[in-house]
């Protein structure tokens, strides 16, 4: 039987902290299209180091990283830039919104860039995440909670082919983490994409198609 192809791949990739501490040794992992899986591990254990690098905002020190079919070593820093706008979106704990763009703005940002803006995915997505009247609003007049929902829907206004996520879920109620944590999973079903979730939470975890665990910079 043909094995799908990896819509990620890391391949004995490690990483090294300046100063010489290691934080990710000789990690491989595959995830295919239309797959979701959960990464939990202790705080400082690398989850975040292991999502920048398959974002392409940090490289490895050693091994190969692959994102759709693209091989991350190869790639200067347009290249790179040029990923996340096109095939990766990604959601951190840190919002980073435009304070200059209302939410509708910010929202419609990232799929402009990309060329995939569509008013009717948007919609559904202003829509699900409860965002409907803050259209008009700037970041600064938002809650965490909101602003959190908006980052959220940037990401995937895009409908990208891989969705990297960092505690998405981690200043939502347990209403709005449900409902969020739903259309990320509804949008892996509706485009094949992949979904690499760092979570906590056993009961996310739970819904999702795999459970990896890193400790001392090695999967399990």
């Amino acid at each position: 039987m043909t094995e799908n192809p990896a819509l990620l791949s890391f391949a004995n990739v490690t990483k090294t902290y300046p100063g010489g501490r290691p934080v990710l040794q000789g990690v491989s992992l595959r995830l295919t299209p239309g797959e979701t899986v959960a990464l939990t591990g202790e705080s400082g254990s690398g989850k975040s180091t292991l999502l920048n690098l398959a974002g392409a905002l940090d490289g490895a020190d050693a091994g190969e990283i692959v994102v759709d079919g693209v091989s991350l070593s190869g790639l200067d820093d347009a290249g790179r830039a040029a990923l996340r706008r096109e095939r990766a979106a990604l959601v951190f704990q840190q919002f980073n919104l435009i304070p200059s763009m209302s939410v509708a703005q910010n929202l419609a940002f990232h799929a402009r860039l990309a060329g995939r803006e569509d008013a009717g995915w948007t919609a559904e997505i202003v829509e699900r995440l409860g965002l409907s009247d803050q259209l008009d609003k700037y970041p600064e007049q938002l809650s965490g909670g909101q602003q959190q929902r908006v980052a959220i829907g940037r990401a995937m206004a895009t409908r990208p082919r891989l969705l990297l996520a960092d505690e998405p879920t981690g200043n939502l109620d347990e209403t709005a983490s449900d409902a969020v944590l739903s259309l990320m999973l509804e949008l892996v079903t509706e485009t094949g994409a992949g979904l690499l979730l760092v979570t906590h939470s056993a009961a996310i975890a739970e819904r999702l198609d795999r459970h990896i665990h890193l400790s001392r910079g090695r999967l399990s």
